[in-house]
């Protein structure tokens, strides 16, 4: 497709969101299921009822405008949920996986915050407000995911995360400690 207008633009926006939520509808079960907290596995899971009504408003978005919303496959996400893939595929410590999962999650969010500010500065200047109105309900879900995940990270996940690097770090020392210790009982 060309760009050569801004509702050329406008379209390939929404096209490259449509794939990029679709590939999400794929991607937050596995990232749910890799969770080891209760309430980032909710956070997860909350999303996805979202993820897949953001699917449901760009589909009306595209079926207003007539056109077809395949066409389009969107390379960041693709590449940001190959990252969260390979976090998960490292076996982190259990509290060390749920930080990178939310670091990954929100890397997701942003890019999606982009995306749909831009479409929807693209649709109030075409004059589209239904569709302008659509995409600022989704860009304020996803907001609103974001800060959740900030919180849990702060409030929670990230001081398990390093607690858990406090006993990692401090494991080498205790084993070095104990083995100087047997060392003096032989002697």
């Amino acid at each position: 497709m060309k760009l050569q207008s801004l509702r050329d633009l406008f379209v390939s926006e929404l096209r490259d969101l449509f794939n990029a939520e679709n590939q999400l509808v794929k991607a937050i079960p596995k990232m749910a299921a890799a969770s080891k907290s209760e309430k980032l596995e909710a956070a997860f899971e909350e999303h996805l009822e979202q993820t897949k009504n953001h699917v449901a408003r760009l589909e009306k978005i595209f079926q207003r405008l007539g056109l077809n919303p395949k066409g389009k496959r969107c390379k960041a996400m693709e590449g940001l949920i190959e990252e969260g893939k390979e976090i998960i595929e490292l076996r982190p410590e259990a509290n060390v996986l749920n930080a990178a999962l939310i670091a990954a999650a929100q890397r997701v969010e942003h890019y999606e915050i982009a995306g749909y500010g831009c479409a929807r500065a693209f649709a109030n200047l075409l004059g589209d407000d239904e569709a302008g109105q659509l995409l600022s309900d989704t860009l304020k879900e996803e907001k609103e995911t974001d800060e959740r995940l900030t919180e849990l990270a702060v409030s929670e996940i990230n001081e398990e995360a390093a607690e858990a690097t406090e006993r990692h770090e401090a494991e080498p020392h205790r084993q070095e400690s104990e083995m100087a210790v047997e060392g003096q009982a032989v002697s």
